[in-house]
């Protein structure tokens, strides 16, 4: 793990002076947007005929994956076995409260039933309360566990909760654990997904680590600017009414 105090030393200076932006992304054009999409249902009253739904949706759009509750991680996997839609589930779901030991235990129990991509909640309250050892230590035991099993691990920084100090330190705290992606928000907390926050990650780590944007995408002018702001990944539930306005009667795969 990389040294706490030449993280520190790195943030305060892009404090004062970002790093230059990098080589803009890949925008999408019309139907493909569906690949950077993943088809999300995390409400605690999901049943499990809207998991199914929800699954069959992913297929006739084309999503690039679901994003549901470790509980549905088996429904979901055995829908979808015979079709290209990855399962998504999420761990520390949306406090990130947990411990370490059992934000691990839920990331191994998520990918034995299925999961081929985990969302972890950082430990928030840790970042601001400046334990930072703590914050990386409690990434790393999640990464550990989906590097071994090769599965794509994105933590979820709640960047409508912190300040601009505490987002560039919890970017570059992602980054040192080793993960794949850094994702905005759970959508359940603070101001969700917008395009400065996206601009601003993908300014300090886009080059290395791939940005999700999450939280409030509801329209396909919302899910293009977050796109040009340097996401490679939207989390959203409005991914069949954003697919809709763009071609009504889906894309029939």
């Amino acid at each position: 793990m990389s040294d706490i105090q030449e993280i520190l030393h790195r943030a305060r200076a892009y404090l004062e002076r970002l790093p230059d932006v990098p080589p803009p992304s890949i925008v999408p054009n019309g139907a493909v947007l569906s690949q950077w999409i993943d088809h999300t249902l995390l409400k605690p009253e999901t049943t499990a005929q809207q998991i199914r739904a929800l699954c069959e949706e992913a297929v006739e759009y084309g999503f690039y994956s679901v994003c549901v509750n470790p509980v549905y991680v088996p429904l979901a996997k055995g829908l979808l076995y015979h079709h290209p839609v990855k399962v998504c589930s999420v761990v520390g779901f949306p406090l990130g409260a947990s411990s370490a030991t059992i934000k691990a235990i839920e990331t191994l129990d998520c990918i034995e039933k299925g999961a081929e991509e985990i969302d972890m909640v950082m430990n928030i309250g840790a970042l601001k309360g400046q334990a930072y050892g703590q914050v990386l230590n409690d990434i790393w035991m999640v990464r550990e566990i989906t590097k071994q099993h090769r599965v794509v691990l994105k933590v979820i920084l709640e960047m409508g909760l912190l300040s601009k100090e505490e987002k560039i330190i919890a970017c570059l705290l992602a980054e040192a654990a080793g993960v794949d992606f850094v994702k905005t928000s759970t959508g359940f907390f603070g101001s969700g997904a917008t395009v400065e926050d996206v601009e601003l990650m993908y300014r300090l780590i886009g080059e290395r680590v791939k940005i999700k944007a999450a939280g409030g995408i509801r329209t396909y002018s919302e899910a293009i600017r977050m796109i040009e702001a340097g996401a490679s990944r939207l989390g959203t539930s409005a991914g069949v009414s954003i697919m809709r306005s763009i071609q009504p009667e889906g894309l029939q795969r």
